[in-house]
Parts: C-alpha cells; structure tokens; sequence
C-alpha cells in the first residue's frame, strides 16, 4: 500500500493576533487541532459535531468556537480527542478527495497559493491510492 501523503505542515487560523487553531486534512478528513488553556480539567471542554457546524468550548461558558463548516461531514465517523493540552477535532468528509480551504465558513481562508499547493498534495495522494489499488488488482491477476 502507498503511504499517504501527510500534510506537510498544519495550516494556522490567528484572529486579533491569536491562534485559534491549527487545522491540515487529507483525501478523507480535516484534522483541527486547539490548544487548551492550562489549569481547566479536560472532563470541563465539550466539542459537538453536526453535519455542518462544529462547537468547541468549557462547560458553562460561552463556546469558544461556535461556526458552520466549509463543508458537510459525516458526524457518524467524526470524533474529538484530547491529548497533551490538545483537542484534536477530526472531520470525516461527506466527499472525500474535496480540497478544503478552510475548516470553517469564512474563517483562515488559505490563500491562493497555498490551497493550489493543497489541492496537488491531494491529487497526488487520490493517484496513490488508486495506482496503488490498481497495481494489487492487476498483480493478483497474474
């Protein structure tokens, strides 16, 4: 099997000179990552994902993030996690191989050079998987 082409580096939203997230994504899911203020349990963050919005926050504040996504996902295979002071937002695609410029509506819009850039990464790595896919067709019917 073809190793995937992983991102090269994730992709970063600032808003009034501060990070709000980190995102990257491959052929099948983005991948948003938070950073998570010390000292707060992790049991206290919540994180719910509907088909197109997605809301981030503490218990009994305000959401921290509280948007609609570029594009629908499954919320059926989409979950969060948290690790090391991180949540890790994973967004299954409703169309996998559809390039994302950006997790959120209208929000960390990749610029254009960057979502060409986005866009042949995941060309290259729909090629892959379908050549790799081919190869153990046609070598299993030898």
């Amino acid at each position: 099997m073809a190793e995937k082409l992983a991102p090269e580096k994730r992709h970063t939203f600032v808003h009034n000179g501060q990070k709000v997230f980190e995102w990257d994504q491959t052929l099948e899911e983005v991948n948003m990552y938070i950073e998570l203020p010390k000292g707060v349990p992790t049991k206290l963050f919540h994180c719910t994902i509907q088909a197109s919005h997605v809301e981030v926050g503490i218990r009994g504040n305000p959401p921290y993030l509280n948007h609609d996504l570029t594009h629908p996902v499954k919320t059926d295979s989409s979950f969060w996690t948290i690790e090391d002071g991180e949540m890790h937002i994973t967004l299954q695609k409703r169309e996998n191989g559809k390039t994302w410029s950006s997790p959120i509506q209208g929000q960390g819009i990749l610029d254009p050079y960057a979502a060409d850039q986005e866009q042949k990464r995941l060309m290259l790595q729909r090629f892959q998987e379908e050549f790799s896919n081919s190869g153990h067709l046609y070598m299993n019917t030898i």
